[in-house]
């Protein structure tokens, strides 16, 4: 597969395969390697600790530094609206906050 995503010009055909075993790595993935659940809080801080990123960076998502404080200490479940910010902010999908 990496060959074939590397490569500069692939053929209709090579697309397709490459395609195909996308969808199955990914269901093979899905069947063996199951994901640790983690909390909002948590995964928020990790996102935030890859990217370098502060409290005060997520203002836009929260709108106060006192919401951004407690949704990112647990004290506070995110509203929709800041799941789908931070999804976007992350590109992530939403669902790694509910």
């Amino acid at each position: 597969m990496e060959e074939l995503d590397f490569k500069d010009d692939p053929t209709p055909e090579e697309q397709v395969l490459s395609a195909m075993l996308s969808v199955l790595i990914q269901n093979y993935d899905d069947g063996h390697h199951e994901l640790p659940q983690t909390t909002t809080d948590r995964a928020i801080r990790l996102l935030m600790e890859e990217r370098n990123l502060k409290q005060s960076d997520l203002l836009p998502i929260f709108g106060s530094c006192s919401v951004a404080s407690d949704v990112i200490n647990g004290k506070r479940e995110p509203s929709k609206a800041h799941i789908r910010k931070l999804a976007d902010f992350f590109h992530v999908p939403a669902d790694l906050f509910l």
